[in-house]
């Protein structure tokens, strides 16, 4: 039997999720299209089953909010499941060319090395709110980094000449790198807990 690889060019094997507390909650499982049709849509927590590549193509077509107000709601940022695919191989190709790596490897050490450990919640003593740190749950941190991201790309292309594909790709090798300055989803975590630091 053939390998099962990625739009039929890059393989799952052999790539792991180094960080133990992240380990069950990315999952690698292989496919070809990562499409499952909102099949397990009901089941609570199931999203973590779910292969990471799906995710992040779901995460596409919906980033999130950011400061309780929805961003970006035209152009790329459609309900277009095509649309959103197409972005991610083409992404995941022009990361195959700067990288020389399997891009699937790249995507989920970017997303290890920018997921966020701590962030901030308020708390509230005789009517007065105060901040307190508390850590993050694993399967938030996913999330958290895959809307980071996400947004981040679409914040560099939406309105400019840079392709959505460049945009998210960028993203992805900055995260990889460790580069803070080029990463959104990186800068957000140190953001987040420098001000979970200063709380504490």
């Amino acid at each position: 039997m053939s390998e099962i690889k990625l739009f039929n060019r890059w393989s799952f094997s052999a790539i792991k999720v180094e960080e133990p507390g992240l380990q069950r909650y990315i999952s690698l499982d292989p496919v070809v299209v990562p499409k499952t049709g909102a099949r397990y849509v009901g089941n609570r927590f199931h999203k973590s089953s779910v292969n990471i590549v799906e995710r992040l193509v779901n995460k596409l077509m919906v980033t999130g909010h950011r400061s309780k107000k929805h961003i970006i709601c035209s152009g790329h940022h459609t309900g277009k499941g095509a649309t959103a695919m197409k972005i991610v191989e083409e992404a995941f190709d022009i990361v195959e060319q700067k990288t020389k790596q399997n891009p699937i490897s790249v995507f989920i050490k970017a997303l290890e090395n920018s997921a966020p450990r701590e962030e901030i919640i308020a708390i509230e003593y005789g009517g007065a709110r105060y901040p307190k740190a508390v850590e993050v749950a694993p399967q938030r941190r996913v999330d958290l980094t895959l809307r980071y991201m996400t947004q981040g790309a679409f914040h560099k292309s939406f309105g400019k000449k840079i392709p959505m594909s460049k945009a998210l790709a960028g993203e992805i090798i900055n995260a990889f790198e460790n580069n803070l300055q080029g990463s959104t989803a990186l800068s957000k975590k140190n953001e987040l807990e420098r001000q979970s630091d200063s709380s504490r």
